[in-house]
């Protein structure tokens, strides 16, 4: 492809999940990196040289925004400031890929929808599970040809998060740091190397287990499902294995969610607790569905276990179907509306967390 056909990509937010996802993207022929923006140099200049770009580098996301030759938008940034720089991406004309959790807030879906509305622009949501051969197989064959029964029970499970189980020691505020961007729409506050460094450990900036982790899986269960209408939830939890590491929100928790006619329960903890295949299992009256980023096994209750393994990076095909939806029209398949449904019952298990109560899905009004 000529430099002309290809999509210039701004990269806005190069921490660990920023630089992973521009690594799929830089991989893909039909992509060329323009720029590398974050708040400090040190992130942005060790995202170049991990992705082995000499794409310019630069501090204020608007700057990356008033490029002409930028045509998406990678936003990786910390979850508070997604509604911000999302809603400011799309006003750019630009095509956004949005990393999960969609939004930080449940009522800021409704200005993130009216920003996409008219815009003419491609919205995909960072659940890269919806791009998975296997997944989308599990889906057409084992749901579409009601192989469980009546699923009654889902079990999700993920633990062991070494980079939100780190003792980070106080230092000076970095002279190239801008602190007054990271905190952006959130209370202001002083600098304190544990808030950058480790936001996800604050209510502030982003909501923990809860949103990293039952977002994906929250969705993956969802779909399969075809029941975005979690009616209540339940969540406990707290401080258990880094009560003098500066964090807020909680290190290990469990959540029930109440559907229709099915309860979905979901636990983590960013310990290091064995947990070698990750998934989220179908419990369901002929037989049972375990699904993992890395394939599935389907044990009828009379006959043979299937086992399907995943092929490709689920990266890599997440990203494909953002650029073919960029270039070709193909609809994402992680559009903004899945990405609001991901987020619903994430919000109601917060909610049922830090109030310890059952929350409903009318209680999300409130939020």
């Amino acid at each position: 492809m000529g430099a002309n056909d290809r999509i210039g990509l701004a990269l806005i937010g190069s921490g660990r999940r920023g630089t992973e996802v521009a690594k799929a993207f830089v991989s893909d022929a039909r992509v060329d990196l323009r720029c590398i923006c974050d708040i400090y140099d040190v992130h942005r200049e060790r995202a170049a040289q991990a992705l082995a770009s000499r794409a310019s580098l630069i501090t204020a996301h608007e700057d990356a925004l008033a490029r002409k030759d930028v045509d998406a938008v990678l936003l990786a940034v910390p979850d508070h400031l997604h509604l911000t720089l999302g809603v400011q991406s799309l006003a750019a004309g630009k095509n956004l890929y949005i990393e999960k959790p969609t939004v930080h807030r449940w009522q800021e879906r409704l200005v993130l929808k009216g920003a996409l509305a008219g815009s003419g622009k491609v919205l995909q949501c960072g659940t890269q599970q919806r791009s998975g051969a296997h997944y989308q197989r599990a889906k057409e064959e084992i749901f579409g040809g009601k192989k469980l029964g009546q699923v009654l029970f889902v079990r999700a499970v993920w633990s062991n998060f070494p980079w939100q189980s780190r003792h980070i020691q106080p230092l000076p505020k970095p002279a190239t740091l801008d602190w007054e961007r990271f905190l952006g729409p959130a209370k202001k506050v002083p600098y304190e190397t544990v808030r950058y460094d480790s936001w996800r450990y604050f209510p502030d900036y982003g909501g923990g287990v809860l949103a990293d982790i039952l977002t994906h899986w929250a969705d993956v269960a969802q779909w399969m499902m075809d029941d975005p209408a979690p009616r209540s939830a339940v969540a406990e939890g707290g401080i258990y294995a880094f009560v003098d590491d500066g964090r807020e929100n909680p290190d290990t928790v469990n959540a029930i969610i109440k559907y229709r006619n099915w309860n979905l329960s979901f636990e983590s903890s960013v310990a290091p607790i064995r947990n070698d295949n990750p998934s989220v299992l179908f419990e369901g009256t002929e037989g049972t569905l375990d699904l993992s980023r890395s394939g599935y096994t389907f044990i009828p209750n009379k006959g043979d276990a299937v086992h399907v393994a995943a092929e490709g990076s689920l990266e890599k095909a997440h990203t494909a179907n953002f650029l073919n939806a960029v270039l070709n029209g193909a609809p994402p398949s992680a559009n903004l509306e899945s990405g609001i449904e991901a987020i619903r019952p994430v919000q109601m298990a917060l909610k049922a967390y830090w109030t310890k109560s059952v929350v409903t899905s009318k209680d999300l009004d409130t939020i």
